[in-house]
């Protein structure tokens, strides 16, 4: 059982929680998820089985898109509506104009200090253990990416006005700490009333089954339908492909020269290559200076091994 199962994830449950469940489902050991969804968080989790988890580490680094509900007003000491109330102030001077304008002022590049609610470690500990014990600690400023921000309606003219948007972005930015900044750069309090992921690894709503779906569609055979290839999912890389003697080559370890892959390679770092039988090679590393690609990953066919002398598993 390998490739990627989006799960839509219920509210009340860590990422954790989802993948030791879904571990139990489908009896397979080797699952990760490719981002951390808080508890309180909605939406879509791509879980990573059998050797899918080898694209874990891309996966996570691809976009993210949520559907946010910033509230004004009001700010608590988690960013969210989960913690307790810190500030209060009345917004209802903010016009739905200057609103819309704030929101859309944080595309580009970005610079967040991670809240204390988050999993970033210090000192070998988790900033939410720390918060949980009533630690506050200094945190620098993280770069992170607004690559698109679409409005999707502002109730304005009321003590807590509300703004919903949806969100795309890069790993490792804080929806909730996003809310905040908006709210600091109009002079009042702000909160996260409300998250939904509903994009990771380009994989969606519609792409997504339930833990409840899960034992009918085992059951039924149906699972392996619902799981994607890793290296489907990776659409950002260029592809290519390689012949029969250069695909064992690869498995042996051996750099594969540009001029015998089909197209050949150039520009892109990473390529995902294909065997001529369809099947897929693995994610190799563009060395220019000896025109060659250079396995980074390798995916031989079951039962053959991989440069470390392993089965393929």
């Amino acid at each position: 059982m390998d490739g990627v199962l989006a799960i839509w994830k219920p509210a009340g449950w860590t990422s954790h929680d989802v993948v030791a469940k879904a571990r139990r489902l489908l009896g397979v050991k080797r699952i990760g998820h490719t981002g951390t969804l808080d508890p309180a968080v909605t939406g879509v989790l791509p879980l990573c089985v059998g050797r899918a988890t080898r694209f874990v580490e891309y996966l996570q680094e691809m976009p993210k898109t949520y559907e946010a509900v910033l509230r004004f007003g009001l700010a608590t000491d988690t960013e969210d509506l989960e913690g307790e109330v810190i500030e209060e102030a009345d917004a209802s001077h903010l016009s739905e104009e200057r609103i819309r304008d704030a929101v859309l002022s944080f595309v580009g590049e970005i610079e967040q200090i991670p809240p204390m609610m988050s999993a970033v470690k210090v000192n070998g500990k988790r900033l939410y253990e720390l918060a949980r014990e009533g630690v506050t600690v200094e945190r620098k400023p993280r770069k992170a990416t607004i690559h698109d921000i679409d409005i999707l309606h502002v109730a304005a003219g009321s003590p807590r006005p509300e703004i919903r948007f949806s969100v795309r972005c890069s790993k490792g930015t804080y929806i909730r700490t996003l809310c905040v900044d908006i709210g600091r750069r109009l002079g009042v309090p702000a909160v996260m009333a409300s998250l939904i992921r509903t994009e990771s690894a380009g994989l969606r709503r519609q792409d997504c089954v339930t833990l409840e779906e899960i034992p009918a569609l085992v059951q039924s055979g149906e699972l392996a339908e619902k799981l994607i290839p890793g290296d489907r999912l990776l659409t950002h890389l260029p592809r290519t492909t390689a012949a029969s003697l250069e695909c064992l080559h690869a498995i042996q370890g051996k750099p594969i020269p540009a001029a015998r892959l089909q197209p050949v390679p150039s520009g892109s770092r990473l390529w995902l290559v294909d065997r001529e039988d369809g099947g897929f090679l693995g994610i190799f590393e563009w060395e220019e200076e000896s025109g060659r690609l250079r396995a980074v990953k390798v995916f031989p066919p079951e039962g053959e091994r991989e440069p470390d002398g392993k089965e393929a598993d």
